[in-house]
């Protein structure tokens, strides 16, 4: 038997710090990568797609947001795709779910579980679909229990599907919440376990799977490895799964810590690291820098053009966090002139900035675009 395992689009989620553009794009993909998902089962020839929770990122999505996804996957009436609740989109008497049922707007290819008993999803291989449903946000019962004793026929392969933490997986508080035994595959007999809710790979043994999503939508411990759907075989019960991973994102996330930058060289060597990351396609790429260090003043311009204005229109989002910090002594002053009033606030501003005190850092930033607005005006941009 051959499925894919995925989870965790979050249709409709949104990203504060993107400009609208960006943001259109990123929502858009979270649907697009539904029909690569379906043209991957197809290809693999995978009947099946098991979806470990939230589908949406909302319980009251919007009612275009509500059928966008059961549309992408009308489009593979060969595929059956099994979905359940998720702790974003519960299944509450007035949500996500509830709705679609409501109005008829599920595929006859979809599949929406929305009880806990053990489902028949192939039955020329005998194969059993065990859900764990979520019917609120946060439960502390480990809802994948009822797996144990669920009954099957002989010899019936057992899956799996539940969203929620591996008790000892993460962090505490979210351990704390929708809670899933890490040896729940050993104790259910079960052949393989899906799950959702980590954003990224990782496999908990050898049966037992976060997927992660499909469309990366974080920094850090998510971003590093999601964008990415699982191919499983099982060759029958009690078989060791076949699992592939297939890259089914467009966009990249990366983090940058402790960015530090002196000089020109240090500010080349950035550039040609993000602009490394897909060389052929840098607007595909979301990067967060942390800068800091210590710059002069033509440095500091060359920073401004080369990696804030020039890789900030390359990339899909450039986030910064932190800024390097002008050097500038009593002779740099002498580029603003002999006088006028430039150079008498310039003067000011340096004074306070070398004097210390609670104004320095004020002073300091502000001579500090004082003179990358001067560069710009006598067209002395680097």
């Amino acid at each position: 038997m051959k499925f894919l395992h995925t989870s965790d689009w979050q249709v409709g989620r949104t990203f504060s710090f993107v400009d609208d553009d960006t943001l259109g794009a990123l929502q858009a993909e979270r649907l697009e990568v539904i029909r690569r998902i379906g043209a991957l089962a197809r290809a693999q020839g995978a009947a099946s797609v098991l979806v470990a929770g939230d589908v949406y990122e909302h319980e009251t999505p919007t009612n275009r947001t509500l059928h966008q996804p059961m549309e992408r996957m009308r489009q593979f009436p060969d595929v059956t795709w099994h979905l359940i609740p998720g702790n974003h989109d519960a299944d509450t008497p007035e949500g996500v779910w509830a709705r679609l049922a409501r109005e008829g707007a599920v595929p006859e290819n979809v599949r929406i579980h929305r009880k806990a008993e053990p489902v028949l999803i192939d039955e020329a291989q005998n194969a059993w679909l065990l859900p764990a449903i979520l019917q609120r946000r946060h439960t502390l019962a480990d809802l994948s229990a009822y797996m144990n004793d669920a009954p099957t026929p002989p010899g019936a392969v057992r899956i799996g599907l539940a969203h929620g933490s591996v008790v000892g997986f993460g962090n505490a508080e979210e351990g704390e919440h929708n809670p899933i035994a890490p040896d729940r595959a050993a104790q259910a007999g079960l052949d393989y376990l899906a799950l959702g809710d980590w954003h990224g790979f990782c496999q908990i043994d050898a049966r037992t799977i976060y997927a992660g999503t499909p469309e990366t939508d974080r920094f850090g411990t998510g971003g590093a490895g999601g964008g990415e759907v699982i191919e499983i075989s099982l060759p029958g019960h009690g078989a060791a799964p076949h699992i592939q991973r297939h890259r089914t994102g467009k966009y990249v996330w990366r983090k940058f810590e402790n960015t530090m930058l002196t000089n020109a060289q240090d500010i080349a060597a950035l550039e040609s690291r993000l602009r490394g990351i897909l060389p052929d396609n840098p607007g595909a790429v979301l990067a967060w820098l942390e800068v800091s260090g210590l710059l002069g003043v033509d440095e500091l311009a060359l920073y401004e053009n080369t990696i804030l204005r020039r890789l900030g229109g390359a990339l899909a989002c450039l986030r910064v966090s932190g800024a390097p910090q002008l050097s500038a002594m009593a002779d740099d002053l002498d580029r603003l002139g002999c006088g006028g009033a430039v150079r008498v606030a310039a003067q000011t501003l340096l004074d306070q900035a070398q004097d210390g005190g609670e104004q320095a850092d004020l002073a300091r930033e502000a001579l500090q675009r004082l003179f990358v607005f001067w560069q710009d005006t006598q067209g002395a941009r680097p």
